[in-house]
């Protein structure tokens, strides 16, 4: 079985999406939809802009959106058998599977990257790699430091075995990385992110981003999504939507995402969208699986 993955914030980079619009009267009519649902020259931005600017929320999130969902629009023929996105890129899946119109996917990843600018603001704080330290060992270390301290320290990200990311507020992640690298890490890393994406410090941002999605039609899928909060297929439309909200607070579960989808049939994976983050991360969760990426 074939699953289609897209990839989240951190894939972007500088001309992304510069050859789709070169090469394709689609794709040239979506970037033009897209610069005029956002208000601004989004093409521009992905086309020539700095690595600083593409590297702000509310330009990042929805180039990678885009980026993703123009490739896939360009796969002719397609029907995946099931699909998934990481954090922002389940999105893009959702258009995919045909449960989100491309505009109305859009408009929901600019609603949310503007919330999540906002709530970043409010909450001065950021994420940090953890590198082959035991899940449930870091799990411990998280709930020990909020015990303790009361600062805001969870998993966040999921990515593959030995690689995890946490979040939370800045005194918490500094204490959560000498802990973690006490417990054996290989590494504890700060991350140049603008805040807590995936934790309790989002909180601000979800109902905004609950409002925006309540209000957009969700449509059946032609295939399973399976979803971050979860880690199994969802098909139906209002279980999708609240998925999405509580995504925003809870963790990105890619490993399991994967290792569902494998234990569902799924032997292919190919990753739609900017960069090579996902194939990856899938062949570190299960090496005998076939990938390849569409961009």
């Amino acid at each position: 079985m074939h699953a289609y993955i897209f990839p989240g914030q951190g894939s972007q980079f500088s001309g992304m999406g510069r050859n789709l619009y070169d090469t394709s009267d689609l794709a040239k009519q979506l970037f033009e939809q897209a610069n005029e649902i956002a208000g601004f020259r989004l093409s521009d931005t992905m086309f020539s802009g700095t690595g600083e600017e593409l590297k702000q929320t509310n330009v990042t999130q929805p180039a990678v959106f885009l980026h993703s969902v123009i490739a896939y629009k360009k796969l002719e023929n397609i029907t995946p058998d099931m699909v998934a996105g990481h954090s922002l890129g389940e999105f893009s899946a959702l258009v995919a599977n045909g449960v989100l119109s491309f505009e109305d996917g859009l408009k929901l990843v600019i609603i949310r990257a503007g919330a999540m600018q906002k709530a970043c603001e409010l909450n001065p704080s950021t994420m940090a790699a953890v590198l082959a330290l035991d899940d449930a060992k870091a799990e411990e270390i998280c709930n020990q430091i909020q015990n303790e301290t009361g600062e805001i320290v969870v998993p966040a990200n999921y990515n593959c075995p030995g690689q995890l990311v946490i979040s939370g507020s800045i005194k918490g992640i500094e204490i959560a990385c000498v802990k973690m690298k006490e417990a054996g890490a290989k590494r504890a890393l700060v991350l140049p992110v603008g805040g807590a994406f995936h934790s309790p410090l989002m909180t601000p941002a979800r109902e905004e981003l609950a409002q925006a999605i309540h209000s957009t039609t969700f449509n059946n899928p032609s295939c399973p999504v399976y979803q971050n909060v979860v880690a199994k297929a969802v098909t139906d439309p209002m279980q999708i939507q609240q998925n999405l909200i509580d995504q925003l607070t809870g963790a990105v579960k890619w490993t399991q995402c994967v290792q569902a989808m494998i234990n569902d049939g799924a032997t292919e994976f190919t990753e739609v969208g900017p960069g090579k983050v996902l194939q990856g991360l899938v062949l570190k969760i299960y090496k005998e699986a076939i990938v390849n990426g569409r961009n």
